[in-house]
């Protein structure tokens, strides 16, 4: 699965809650259909029903079910400032992390041409984005309070992807508390089953033509910009 699904597929499995995994399958277009567009507007995964409530983003999600259970959130008792460093280091990873490291794989791999300067720019953000997301685990164990929290399943969705989104198969060992909290998380029993969901489903495999429309149709529409010149 992509890294934001993860991310929920991991609380729902950590919360031991009752949910059905319905599989998208983003290379066959599974994410433009009407079916799901009535669900998320966006066109991406994750997205949740719970009764009348329908979410989508996978922060949002995650907040949502932390919220409604009461779990994997600073203490009650922790008050205002707890909850505000929640917060913010979340939308820091709905926002910063996420966002850079999307960009930075598709312009070093997916962009029809290979530009030096958007592969730098992204680059860049990305290793800075998760250099302060070491650098926050270095003093505190945990990304926030000191205890396992929906921020640190946020990162546990893209961390291990680091090595891959910046080309560079020991890029880990430049963010050695970000490894040691992934193989924390990655020992626990929910981890495993939520990796497991994947398993289930036939998945396309194949990054065909077909595929990249369905991921990436910018690459293949009309230049805006033309077409308003003609």
């Amino acid at each position: 699965m992509a890294p934001n699904p993860m991310k929920v597929a991991l609380f729902l499995e950590e919360a031991d809650l009752e949910y059905e995994a319905i599989p998208i399958d983003t290379k066959l277009g599974d994410q433009h259909t009407p079916t799901f567009r009535a669900i998320n507007p966006n066109g991406k995964v994750p997205a949740l029903i719970d009764g009348d409530a329908v979410l989508f983003d996978s922060n949002a999600i995650l907040l949502y079910l932390a919220e409604k259970t009461g779990k994997f959130l600073p203490r009650p008792d922790a008050g205002s400032a707890a909850r505000a460093e929640l917060l913010s280091w979340l939308m820091f990873v709905a926002t910063g992390v996420g966002p850079y490291s999307g960009q930075c794989v598709h312009f070093r791999l997916f962009a029809p041409e290979r530009l030096a300067y958007p592969i730098k720019r992204y680059d860049f953000e990305a290793r800075r984005h998760w250099q302060i997301v070491d650098d926050r685990l270095a003093g505190t164990g945990y990304m926030v309070g000191g205890t396992y929290s929906i921020v640190d399943m946020a990162v546990w969705g893209w961390a291990p992807r680091i090595p891959f989104m910046l080309g560079n198969e020991a890029a880990m060992a430049a963010y050695p508390h970000i490894a040691r909290l992934m193989a924390e998380i990655d020992a626990r029993p929910a981890a495993a089953r939520a990796r497991a969901i994947e398993t289930r489903h036939p998945f396309k495999g194949e990054f065909d033509e077909a595929a990249m429309r369905n991921l990436y149709p910018q690459i293949f529409a009309p230049d805006p910009t033309t077409a308003r010149a003609r």
